[in-house]
């Protein structure tokens, strides 16, 4: 859906709106900017942007004597103006995080910008190149391969590229990586691009949960003999949905028995056992780098086993870094147009501080998030974030108790194949806390969920969302839930299209989970968006003029605080414990959510004040409402499966003729040429990919 500018605003918006006419300004020397470059030296003052003729002075050759620099010119500055530091083009392989704090702070007079150099790539990357590399002579390594595999495997030693620290296999901040031009390569799998199933369990431990019968031990019998090529193998480990098709988990393999046909795994055990059906692929096997772009490390002697799928010259990495950027209570300060990549955990972190800005650059190949982001009146615009790890960006600002608003933002980035090792609950957007906003994003490709929300007064807006929640099951692309308190949530003029849930219980495009409540869901475009808008048991929901198109249903209701959950809302349930962990009787909560102040006065588990009203649905099914629930719902000026004149849905175009039968029924048009990110100053400021 093309989008066009539109102006948002945000708490404190002229301190936002000073940072944004500062990434417009032209990157014209004065005496304040400091540049850098891998050709430079850190004895130079950094106030040229080329080494003179005599090579006496020039940039400098780090991030970290740039950052000594700017202490110093924020120091002498005396006239209004930002300090730029500029980092040419070229590749920047740090030795350790850039660090900063309170005294690396710009000031509302004189904000810190570190820019890349226009129409320049400055590569950040947290890895370090590896080579040469070299075919493979050991006959027991060969042995060990498969036969397809041995005239094209690689190898190389990370000692010899000076690496000590080979990182681990699934601990967070420590999953070490292999990159090739630019893209992450696979750890020897089988299946190579599908799951293999859960035979059946031997039930030493048995359960039962949700009417489901499952075994506690991580063992089970598998399918065929194909676990038999891995006896050999001293690392290697299993990744799955074990029992939930929302929760996976990483599990390093014990023992293989092939008498038995059984295998087991290292405890701890997965937390919500196993069961019979469920779908695992194995990783980390030399007997299992049979395809172009699968690579092995041992990690006794520090050689990479590695079946590149191109020619290798100097274009491999080996993630080191546990991220690039450490931003901790720094304020007034832009980090824009950098190429970031190759971490082992989250690329930037911001704690603390305030009015920090992440824009225009391009964020990948990470093995945590992209940005994270903490403080109040900070955000990431216009950035490109893909192929991390886990999540795109995570947001948490604002007092909870207070209802004071953190003023954080995710705005105008594109977000896509994300959660490649941590498959669920890393999703493109988390946001926590009070007040911060996620608008304009383009978000897709991905496993599980898009945006996941827990906290207050939130708004998600114009977010084109598409193609998530590919893997999983039970899951939201729009996820929240269990706990009544998170309220003034606003979800308005997304775009939700093209999702499915292949696991148990499908997808949702709007999950409002487990009594999840005062939420307002308006204005919103679903097509082929499965069961579009899901109330699972909550209160004070609002779900007013969005337009449904073949969803399956548009919108569903449940009843389950009266049935399965009703100890969860139970008088020492977790949502009563929830609800009184915050002064929910005492204002501005009261003031606020006058329905939460008396909810336990009433029957807090019926699904009472939600509201369907002045909707569109056409195609697909309308409604699946539990008979429990009908008495807590009002449907009011609904169009339902009447031709409402769409503008052209054969080519996404859901707006309405001016001949609409909604129109009548009090309908509003919904701002679709708003959807989607904008390409606009800050996003030409994104490097290529090369």
């Amino acid at each position: 859906m093309e989008a066009t500018p539109m102006i948002l605003s945000y708490p404190s918006a002229p301190s936002i709106a000073a940072l944004a006419a500062v990434l417009l300004v032209a990157a014209s020397a004065h005496a304040a900017d400091i540049y850098v470059s891998p050709d430079g030296d850190d004895a130079w003052s950094g106030a040229l942007p080329d080494p003179d003729d005599a090579k006496t002075d020039g940039p400098v050759a780090t991030l970290g004597r740039a950052r000594d620099l700017v202490r110093k010119r924020v120091r002498e500055a005396q006239a209004e103006g930002a300090i730029h530091v500029f980092l040419r083009g070229g590749n920047y392989w740090l030795e350790k995080p850039v660090a900063m704090g309170r005294e690396d702070s710009g000031t509302a007079k004189n904000p810190v910008i570190w820019s890349g150099f226009p129409r320049e790539t400055a590569r950040i990357s947290g890895g370090r190149p590896v080579g040469p590399f070299k075919p493979v002579a050991d006959p027991e390594i060969l042995r060990r391969l498969p036969a397809e595999a041995r005239p094209h495997v690689l190898q190389a030693n990370l000692h010899d590229a000076g690496i000590s620290d080979f990182g681990e296999v699934a601990q967070d901040r420590k999953r070490a990586e292999l990159f090739f031009r630019g893209a992450p390569m696979t750890l020897a799998r089988w299946p190579d691009a599908d799951f293999a199933k859960i035979k059946d369990l031997p039930y030493t431990e048995e359960f039962t949960s949700h009417g489901i019968k499952g075994d506690r031990r991580g063992k089970f019998f598998y399918e065929g003999d194909r676990p038999q090529r891995w006896l050999e193998e001293s690392d290697g480990w299993l990744s799955g949905y074990w029992f939930w098709d929302w929760a996976d988990e990483r599990q390093k393999i014990l023992k293989i028995d092939p008498a038995s046909g059984t295998l087991e795994l290292q405890p701890p055990h997965h937390g919500y056992g196993f069961r019979k059906g469920q779908r695992y692929y194995a990783f980390n096997l030399l007997a299992e780098l049979d395809s172009p772009g699968e690579w092995y490390l041992d990690r006794g002697t520090g050689t990479i086993y590695f079946w590149p799928p191109g020619p290798v010259d100097n274009n491999v990495t080996f993630s080191v870094l546990p991220e690039l950027f450490s931003l901790r209570d720094v304020s007034h300060l832009t980090i824009r147009g950098l190429l970031m990549e190759n971490t082992r955990g989250t690329a930037v972190t911001v704690s603390g501080g305030e009015h920090v800005l992440i824009t225009g650059c391009r964020i990948r190949n990470t093995g945590g998030y992209g940005v994270a982001v903490s403080g109040v009146r900070s955000g990431v615009r216009a950035c490109e974030i893909y192929q991390t790890g886990e999540g795109g960006i995570s947001l948490s600002g604002g007092d909870r108790k207070t209802l004071s608003p953190g003023g954080l933002f995710a705005e105008n980035n594109h977000i896509h194949g994300y959660a490649r090792l941590v498959r669920t609950y890393r999703p493109a957007v988390a946001v926590g806390g009070v007040g911060n906003r996620i608008s304009q994003n383009h978000i897709h490709d991905a496993p599980h969920n898009a945006i996941q929300l827990s906290g207050n007064d939130h708004v998600i807006e114009f977010n084109d969302i598409h193609h998530v929640c590919k893997e999983t099951g039970d899951v939201g692309a729009f996820y929240m839930g269990r706990d009544w308190t998170m309220r003034g949530n606003l979800i308005r003029h997304n775009f939700f299209h093209e999702i499915s849930g292949p696991g148990l219980h499908g997808a949702m495009a709007v999950y409002l989970d487990d009594a999840a409540s005062g939420t307002t869901v308006s204005g919103n475009i679903f097509y082929k968006a499965s069961r579009a808008v899901f109330i699972g048991g909550g209160r004070d929901n609002t779900v007013e003029n969005n337009v449904f198109v073949e969803c399956e249903p548009s919108v569903h209701l449940d009843a389950r605080g009266l049935g399965w959950m009703h100890n969860h809302v139970a008088p020492d349930g977790v949502m009563t414990q929830r609800l009184k962990e915050l002064p929910y009787q005492s204002s501005p909560w009261s003031d606020r959510y006058p329905e939460l102040a008396k909810i336990l006065e009433e029957n807090p588990a019926a699904p009472r004040g939600n509201k369907v009203l002045r909707n569109i649905s056409f195609g697909g099914r309308w409604k699946h409402v539990e008979s429990k629930a009908e008495p807590g719902i009002v449907f009011a000026d609904n169009l339902v499966d009447t031709d409402p004149h769409f503008v052209d849905a054969p080519n996404g175009n859901f707006a309405l003729r001016g001949d609409s039968p909604a129109w009548a029924l009090g309908f509003k048009p919904i701002p679709a040429g708003k959807i989607g990110v904008v390409e606009d100053d800050a996003r030409r400021w994104i490097p290529p990919a090369e």
